[in-house]
């Protein structure tokens, strides 16, 4: 199969199409021809190597996956004739009732996996399970022609929308699920704070706070950005190039604050988001892209009843009801462009400058 293989850190120039042996499934797998991979930071900060953490080399990049099913590995404990009914989940929109995975169906893909045995995974709580792996990460991923991934990973999808519209689905649509609904519980009439709108996980949260009757503020570091958040439902903007741009975040509040704040910047937004917060209300953070080291002052978090969670990823459960959403249209992916698989290197390299609106994603 071809492949984009990293067999080194440093810069997009490291990303290499080669010919590279094609995966074989092994019992509980299947495997999946890539039609479309999403591209996220995670991609780029593997590339470049991230402090303390081991990454095998060669590697395959790439956690954001829809594709085909093309082969099916002996499923353990499941009889042939309903060899995945039990392990796959099936969209409600689709189908009223689960039937057996098939060589030809359209997939996407969790980006996690977890053992599927433990406390954490039998309290839906995947991410939570200590033999959590992610693909692209610790395992090879989809920037190839193919790709072996667990059967109970696996989730059918129809045609309604496209392979690369539905490889921008998995880990961002499941991030923001997670940390909104999974997390912060956020509830009809209250006010998230959304950073980040041109983003991946801005571009889901907005529309999934939407969906659970929320009221959206969004922030964003140019004009443009911002007009495609108010015109993908955000109620408010606010550029945070501005050095008081909390001040802008209470004055669309009455001067209150907001009851969530959706983090995933990291250290260039922390003190910011804490001051936007009203009473009572909770900071949930999945990311530290501009840095992991920030201060907090506890008379602030204490006074004013505060709670601050942090989120990873989400469960199997999670992404299937987004997928249902997506179904129903009442949910839709942003693709912002497409690169060919060859043209790995410049799909990163687009997503370095921070220009895009929405998902890079590359056709295979």
């Amino acid at each position: 199969m071809r492949a984009i293989v990293l067999r080194a850190h440093g810069g997009p120039e490291q990303l290499r199409l080669e010919a590279y042996p094609d995966p074989v499934a092994q019992p509980g797998d299947v495997l999946v021809r890539v039609r479309a991979c999403g591209l996220n930071n995670l991609d780029t900060q593997i590339r470049r190597g991230i402090p303390g953490v081991a990454i095998a080399m060669p590697h395959v990049l790439g956690c954001d996956i829809a594709g085909e099913v093309v082969a099916l590995g002996p499923q353990p404990g499941l009889p042939a004739a309903g060899a995945l009914g039990a392990a796959v989940a099936v969209s409600a929109a689709l189908a009223p009732a689960a039937r057996p995975l098939q060589t030809g169906d359209r997939v996407i893909v969790c980006p996690g996996s977890a053992c599927g045995r433990c406390r954490a995974c039998l309290t839906g709580n995947d991410s939570a399970c200590p033999q959590y792996v992610m693909l692209g990460y610790q395992r090879h991923g989809g920037y190839a022609e193919l790709v072996r991934v667990p059967a109970r990973s696996v989730l059918r999808v129809s045609d309604r929308w496209s392979w690369e519209e539905w490889a921008s689905v998995p880990l961002v649509f499941l991030t923001a699920w997670h940390m909104l609904i999974g997390r912060a519980r956020l509830q009809p009439g209250e006010t998230v704070l959304v950073h980040a709108a041109g983003s991946g996980v801005g571009i889901a949260a907005i529309q999934i706070a939407q969906v659970a009757g929320a009221r959206v503020i969004a922030t964003a570091g140019s004009d443009a950005k911002l007009e495609r958040a108010r015109q993908l439902g955000a109620h408010a903007v606010v550029s945070y190039a501005r050095p008081d741009w909390h001040k802008d975040v209470r004055r669309h509040c009455g001067g209150e604050g907001v009851d969530v704040v959706l983090e995933h910047v990291g250290a260039d937004t922390w003190s910011g988001s804490l001051a936007s917060l009203a009473r009572g209300g909770r900071l949930v953070t999945c990311g530290a892209t501009s840095g992991p080291h920030v201060g907090i002052d506890l008379r602030h978090l204490f006074v004013k009843q505060l709670t601050l969670l942090g989120s990873y990823m989400g469960a199997q459960h999670e992404l299937l009801r987004v997928v249902e959403l997506l179904e129903r249209s009442q949910l839709r992916p942003v693709v912002d462009g497409v690169f060919p698989l060859e043209e790995a290197a410049q799909a990163h390299e687009r997503v370095g400058r921070r220009e895009h609106f929405g998902k890079v994603v590359l056709r295979v």
